[in-house]
């Protein structure tokens, strides 16, 4: 199967219904399945990658959740809210209520549950009306949520071998490649090759894709980093993801896909192959830096990779804390 594929940029349609029938994982794991690629990663796995800690050195892959994050608003995400319940100052004043002195402070949180790092869950993104495993997007999620592929489906499941394509590295300029380039299976190859034999990707890894992107929006102003122009993997990698089976892939960036898109006239046509056809899930606005620079040093490229969704009943992505242990 090809890893690559001419695109036309007028006919967003064709290519990604040709891709979606290429790709589609519907029924490989039974009618009823909900977990897509996280099939893929075992017990066993999980075990094996336990013996890829030598150092114990834990990098946390999660930005801030706060009202400075990029969020400007599209569709109604905004940065999270935090709001104080109970303080020092309600304790010092004895206003709470509380016998024998004691005081407290509490406090609560509004926010979308993509405004940071997160992953999108099977419930998603939709494909002309139809969810991960060929079902009804209206059977799926409702106005009570995702009722078949709720994002608490996979809970305990996003732990195991992880490995770091250093794109922005290899490839770009200072470590960064450019708004609007797009990251193809031979960008990945050429990636691989460079790293070295512990960036082998193959069934059931969880795959980190750094661009930079996130380098560059700390050092020049968020700007349209939620939304905007950005590197990004191509449309073309729908075949690679699908034939290396991994189990879910993450980035640097809003959108994990190159923005703007290849097509002329199209919004997130790898999404709309990859989540409801693949049945991948995809983490994005994830924090890479910190490993990869961990990464050049030593030359090692895999780890332990721990990324536990919060389990919202009924979700359709979550936010995640990702620690990656070397």
């Amino acid at each position: 199967m090809p890893t690559t594929f001419p695109l036309d940029p007028r006919d967003p349609e064709s290519a990604i219904a040709a891709a979606a029938k290429r790709c589609s994982n519907w029924g490989r794991w039974g009618a009823d399945d909900v977990l897509g690629t996280l099939n893929f990663l075992t017990d066993d796995m999980r075990a094996r990658a336990a013996a890829l800690v030598r150092r114990g050195a834990a990098f946390p892959l999660a930005q801030s959740f706060d009202m400075n994050g990029p969020q400007r608003g599209w569709r109604r995400r905004t940065n999270p809210v935090h709001t104080m319940l109970d303080t020092g100052t309600d304790a010092e004043r004895g206003t709470q209520g509380f016998p024998h002195g004691i005081g407290g402070a509490d406090d609560v949180i509004f926010m979308p549950l993509q405004a940071s790092t997160q992953w999108d869950g099977l419930g998603h993104i939709f494909d002309h009306g139809q969810a991960w495993n060929g079902r009804r997007a209206g059977d799926v999620v409702t106005s009570d949520g995702d009722l078949v592929t709720g994002i608490q489906t996979a809970t305990g499941r996003i732990s195991g071998r992880g490995v770091l394509l250093d794109v922005g590295r290899v490839l770009g300029v200072d470590g960064e490649l450019p708004d609007g380039f797009a990251i193809t299976a031979e960008h990945l190859a050429a990636t691989i090759a460079a790293q070295g034999p512990t960036s082998t990707v193959g069934r059931g890894d969880l795959l980190l894709v750094r661009t930079g992107r996130l380098a560059r929006a700390r050092r020049d102003g968020w700007g349209e980093y939620a939304g905007g122009d950005s590197p990004g993997l191509s449309f073309t990698t729908a075949d690679w993801l699908h034939s290396t089976e991994v189990a879910a892939v993450a980035t640097d960036t809003w959108g994990f896909e190159v923005r703007p898109n290849e097509f002329e006239n199209a919004f997130q046509p790898l999404h709309q192959v990859a989540i409801p056809h693949i049945g991948l899930f995809i983490g994005e606005m994830w924090d890479l830096d910190a490993l990869a620079a961990d990464c050049a040093a030593d030359g090692v490229h895999e780890f332990f990779l721990s990324a536990e969704p919060l389990p919202v009943t009924g979700a359709v992505g979550a936010p995640v804390v990702p620690i990656a242990v070397k």
